[in-house]
């Protein structure tokens, strides 16, 4: 089995025809899968999501690219997760790519998440991008390395991705494994410790191959695993029941939730 560690079910392009993408999850043996926050105010639908369905979880946090929030603190966060369904802190981290000028509120916001991840115990989903020195710099003056978590949507080099994992973080691959000129991204793959990884889609976005191009699902992170299981030589199964116990163990479930 399968499960998609990081997904956007909420979101307009997805949330209207949710009872087509399970039943697509189920046709692929996508098992699970993770709901993940952007904002506070969309939150409460995010929570809806993962409490009307037993193999849905939901995360609570505020992505780096939202501009002009009121700022979330450590407090707040650690309130709003406390909720079974509720099972890591994020997504949060740094983005120098789509947004320039000062962006000290977005590191000031990433601290607060950080600290709200080790008031309450739960782990963290980190979104970098061309930021990489800033969030491990971060990540180890806040003392993330405590809590754990995953590197999402993992495009940094292998040198990030060794670092990450060295404050026990795992290190995600989403569809853009499978593009022909993610070269350095899949040598990443290949390298990285099979305990150590996970799998995603961050649907509606990056679609992988052979659907690049068009509105992601959940479903599709069988074409992630398959690539991974490609790149390393290895039976899919193998690659199934690594990302499957790793998320699992991550986020604290029972391994037969759902």
């Amino acid at each position: 089995m399968f499960i998609d560690s990081h997904c956007h079910l909420d979101f307009p392009d997805l949330a209207h025809n949710l009872d087509v993408l399970l039943d697509k999850m189920r046709e692929n043996q996508v098992t699970h899968a993770l709901c993940v926050s952007v904002n506070l105010t969309d939150f409460p639908r995010v929570l809806a999501l993962a409490q009307a369905h037993d193999n849905l979880f939901a995360s609570v946090g505020v992505h780096p690219d939202y501009e002009n929030q009121v700022e979330p603190d450590a407090h707040q966060l650690v309130q709003l997760a406390d909720h079974p369904k509720v099972i890591a802190i994020g997504e949060t981290g740094l983005d120098y790519y789509r947004l320039q000028g000062d962006l000290e509120w977005q590191r000031a916001r990433f601290r607060q998440h950080i600290r709200a991840a080790r008031q309450c115990n739960k782990p963290l989903i980190i979104h970098t991008r061309s930021a990489a020195d800033d969030t491990l710099r971060i990540m180890r003056e806040e003392g993330a390395d405590q809590v754990g978590g995953v590197m999402h949507c993992f495009t940094e080099s292998w040198e990030v991705a060794k670092q990450a994992i060295d404050m026990n973080f795992y290190i995600s691959f989403s569809g853009i494994v499978t593009f022909k000129n993610a070269v350095a991204l899949k040598d990443v793959a290949k390298k990285t410790p099979l305990n150590r990884m996970l799998i995603e889609t961050d649907s509606p976005y990056l679609a992988p191959v052979p659907y690049r191009g068009k509105l992601n699902q959940p479903a599709f992170v069988l074409h992630v695993a398959e690539e991974i299981a490609r790149l390393r030589a290895v039976n899919l199964n193998e690659i199934a029941a690594a990302t499957t116990a790793n998320f699992f163990r991550l986020f604290k479930l029972p391994t037969l939730v759902g």
